[in-house]
């Protein structure tokens, strides 16, 4: 029995270490995707959407891993939690790289000759979307509380961003229509960063909930 004990903890450590690259990889794809998108690099953006078949491996293979852990140990408490945790991180972890890939798939459509307000907020909200998932990463990691405190503050300033990025783009749009395009990308794209900061908060609450036992919502 201890040996069986010890072989899952020992399977539940490399999950968790594995579930973590991942974790960080779908991270990069956004962050890089957002490189790109500033610099109009088109070949960064392309290579950032080459990475959706690893990612989708990736995804595939540790949730399988994690349905055979849960069926072949039936683990209580808090191991339990924490397959459960594991499990909302690398599906979260997947849709971040997804819009990720939407960014860069952006990139291309956007031609580097126009300008509209230098990009407006975006990069700044990127910025603290990506913050939000490198702490939640964090905590799931190492399983410190201290880094997703605050998390609900840093959300609502993410959504206060996409709704200034959106009314500033309908004030271009309705003064040039030559900005269309452009404006409507850019709307997508606070979009996309918003939904990934609320998937670094469904992270976090998961966190917290294998870290103690008890539910939080944020929001």
């Amino acid at each position: 029995m201890i040996l069986v004990a010890d072989k899952f903890h020992d399977e539940l450590t490399t999950l968790r270490q594995d579930v973590v690259t991942m974790a960080r990889f779908g991270r990069d794809m956004l962050n890089d995707s957002m490189n790109a998108l500033q610099l109009q690099d088109l070949e960064k953006a392309m290579e950032v959407k080459s990475r959706k078949t690893s990612l989708s491996e990736q995804h595939d293979t540790l949730e399988d891993r994690i349905f055979t852990m849960i069926a072949l140990y039936q683990p209580v408490a808090r191991d339990l939690r924490t397959l459960v945790c594991s499990l909302m991180i690398v599906q979260g972890s997947e849709r971040i790289g997804r819009y990720g890939k939407d960014i860069a798939n952006a990139t291309r459509h956007l031609d580097e000759s126009e300008s509209t307000g230098n990009f407006i907020s975006i990069p700044h909200m990127a910025e603290l979307v990506v913050a939000m998932i490198d702490d939640a990463i964090l905590a799931y990691e190492h399983d410190d509380l201290n880094t997703i405190n605050g998390m609900s503050k840093r959300d609502d300033v993410v959504d206060s961003l996409r709704t200034s990025i959106f009314r500033e783009c309908l004030t271009y749009m309705m003064e040039d229509p030559r900005t269309i395009t452009r404006c409507t990308h850019y709307v997508m794209i606070s979009r996309f960063l918003e939904r990934s900061g609320d998937h670094a908060c469904k992270m976090a609450e998961k966190v917290h909930y294998m870290v103690t036992g008890e539910r939080i919502e944020i929001k």
